[in-house]
């Protein structure tokens, strides 16, 4: 006779098990249709255990929109390509893909940092400032390129990324005749043409 012990998830690992389901929800539904009974129906609990890892449905959005990012954050890594534009070219690719296979959260993502809820709209802020940042931490690409690391360049690689992201859900809404290699190599053209200093 075997007998079989339950292993008790701890409270963490719980809320992380509930955050996977909320971003796994995210990627069909928006911000504003992810709701605690929607997510308690999908990890088989109860509405008042929710409660319990997240305090109401505004801190629900707000851990499950952390969770988002980071994953866009993580997924659009360098992966050190000697190339700058190979580069720019894989971490694009990355981005439109997980806009492809998220877009239902995304853009409901984007809507209600816009729409003025400020805790949604820092968070957004923070990872479009993280994601730009991070063309200057290779300091042999930057110098390769003869791009200077200044606020105004870093200004202006932030208009670049809400440029690329409008493009991106642009097309994904109607492509225009636009393949998605040219749209990838159009957006990265756009970079160095926004931060090089004029000749």
């Amino acid at each position: 006779m075997t007998t079989t012990t339950r292993v008790r998830m701890s409270k963490e690992g719980r809320r992380e098990q509930l955050l996977e389901i909320g971003v796994r929800l995210l990627a069909t539904h928006p911000l504003e249709e992810l709701s605690i009974e929607l997510l308690a129906d999908h990890a088989g609990i109860s509405r008042g255990l929710l409660y319990h890892y997240f305090g109401n449905k505004q801190d629900f959005h707000v851990a499950v929109v952390r969770r988002a990012v980071a994953d866009i954050y993580a997924i659009t890594a360098p992966m050190d390509l000697a190339d700058p534009t190979e580069q720019l070219m894989a971490s694009l690719a990355a981005y439109l893909d997980y806009v492809t296979q998220n877009h239902a959260g995304y853009l409901s993502l984007v809507r209600a940092a816009q729409g003025g809820n400020e805790e949604l709209q820092t968070i957004y802020e923070d990872a479009r400032r993280a994601l730009t940042d991070r063309l200057f931490e290779r300091i042999d690409a930057t110098e390769a390129l003869g791009v200077q690391d200044t606020p105004a360049t870093r200004l202006l690689a932030r208009s670049w990324a809400a440029l690329a992201e409008d493009a991106v859900l642009a097309w994904l809404e109607d492509p225009a005749g636009l393949s998605r290699e040219v749209l990838l190599e159009r957006i990265a053209a756009a970079l160095p043409a926004l931060i090089l200093p004029a000749t």
